[in-house]
């Protein structure tokens, strides 16, 4: 997928790894707040918005439902928003379990079920592609259309070894100030640094059992991938500029479906819909009204 490996998985860690935390002010100003059954735990999400059409909205690794907080305005008079507190994140229940691609995907179709949901498009921030891709696997009759915000839709390509020394990173004792580095490599632009300071303090707040178990979920390769292969739905991609989007990915997303719309937003970070969320609402209302996705 990418000639130079130790690119391909500083990219992936890059691009995988980003979330925003919320309280419950934030989220009661969001819309209603629900809790569904997920095994023995629960799963916080939030709900608001109206019309025939649903868009679920998946945060990414360390994040919560609060990540979305610019496109709910945007969106609400256009169809039923959905947006999920992932476990171990946010306000839902953090057991210690394997935090998986797959475990993700159950508990949004958990919270799908919860909130009558039979079909809806999925829009997945970084991590949450991976999850959002899941997700058709395990219930292909659930998704109307697959949206991918700055996230890969198949696996970067990695040796064991490279999955293994990310893994770990995160396992140890001053993983706070790895995150934290790390993450400040996401804020290129200038005047990001506000966001910025929030975006890693809240990250921050994540159990490091979490944050550790979701990164292997992400690239253990004796996990299943991700990769989406020919589907008959929407596909649709905002990504910011990155050089891993390349004009070989740009072919692989067209080659998806027959029903594909694939955008850059340029001069922002991977946090494109909060550095520029103008700019990433019209994109996104324009790409979902392409294929009938949203009320007009």
């Amino acid at each position: 997928m990418i000639k130079n490996a130790k690119y391909a998985v500083a990219w992936a860690a890059l691009a995988l790894l980003a979330g925003c935390a919320s309280d419950n002010s934030t989220t009661e100003a969001l819309g209603r707040t629900h809790s569904a059954a997920y095994g023995p735990d629960r799963i916080h999400y939030v709900t608001t918005g109206k019309g025939d059409k649903t868009l679920v909205f998946i945060h990414c690794w360390a994040g919560n439902l609060s990540f979305w907080r610019e496109q709910v305005p945007a969106l609400r008079e256009k169809a039923r928003l959905v947006l999920i507190d992932l476990p171990g994140h946010g306000q839902s229940d953090k057991p210690q379990t394997n935090y998986t691609m797959d475990y993700f995907a159950g508990a949004v179709l958990a919270v799908m079920k919860d909130a009558h949901v039979e079909k809806a498009t999925l829009i997945g921030h970084s991590m949450g592609v991976p999850i959002i891709c899941r997700v058709y696997t395990q219930a292909p009759e659930k998704v109307a259309a697959l949206v991918a915000v700055d996230g890969t839709l198949r696996r970067p390509e990695m040796t064991a070894g490279q999955a293994a020394e990310f893994t770990a990173r995160y396992r140890q004792p001053d993983y706070q100030a790895t995150t934290s580095n790390f993450l400040k490599t996401m804020f290129p632009n200038p005047a990001t640094e506000a966001l910025r300071d929030e975006v890693i303090s809240q990250i921050l707040a994540t159990p490091q059992y979490v944050m550790a178990g979701a990164m292997d979920g992400m690239f253990n390769l004796d996990l299943a991938d991700w990769d989406l292969k020919q589907v008959s739905i929407p596909v649709l991609v905002i990504n910011a500029h990155n050089p891993m989007w390349n004009d070989n990915y740009k072919a692989y997303v067209q080659s998806l479906s027959p029903k594909t719309d694939y955008r850059v937003i340029e001069g922002t970070g991977h946090w494109v819909m909060l550095e520029k969320p103008a700019e990433f609402n019209a994109a996104l209302i324009e790409a979902l009204a392409k294929f009938d996705l949203i009320a007009e």
